[in-house]
């Protein structure tokens, strides 16, 4: 994607931010967000803390930022996003937050300016619902209709 083409996000960097968002590499689709703290922050395990990240995102209308774990802090630490993918609204102005879970074994030490999970922005279609009161009355192409939870599987 072009320069010129990319779509703009507005940011404000708060006197406590440890950075904008960056990409690992050109090919990333996510933007990493860092720890924003004043200080180290112990997550225990099987316990959840908001961590700032001093961000305030100005998206433009028909986008939203998703918000998800970081896989290595994940398979490593167990370290993930609750909520995830966590949405920022278009509409949304205030700090960006991250809500870590710890699922592993052992505390982590939350470090500040430390990539602790990746944005990635993405298009919202507006929608329009019709009212349908035929669908699941037929089989559907498949034959799912109300089989769910894993029921491809069986």
């Amino acid at each position: 994607m072009s320069r010129e083409s990319a779509v703009a996000v507005r940011i404000r960097l708060l006197a406590h931010a440890a950075g904008l968002p960056e990409r690992a590499s050109t090919g990333s689709a996510g933007y990493d967000l860092r720890a924003a703290t004043s200080e180290p922050v112990r997550i225990a395990p099987g316990t959840r803390r908001l961590i700032p990240t001093g961000l305030v995102l100005g998206l433009p209308p028909g986008y939203e930022a998703q918000i998800r774990p970081r896989s290595g802090l994940a398979f490593r630490q167990g370290l993930t996003v609750l909520n995830s993918p966590g949405t920022i609204d278009s509409d949304y102005r205030g700090e960006v937050k991250l809500l870590l879970a710890n699922l592993g074994d052992e505390p982590v030490d939350v470090e500040r300016g430390e990539r602790l999970a990746q944005m990635v922005v993405a298009a919202v279609p507006e929608i329009r619902f019709q009212e349908d009161d035929s669908l699941g009355q037929r089989p559907t192409e498949g034959g799912r209709n109300e089989g769910g939870f894993g029921s491809t599987g069986t």
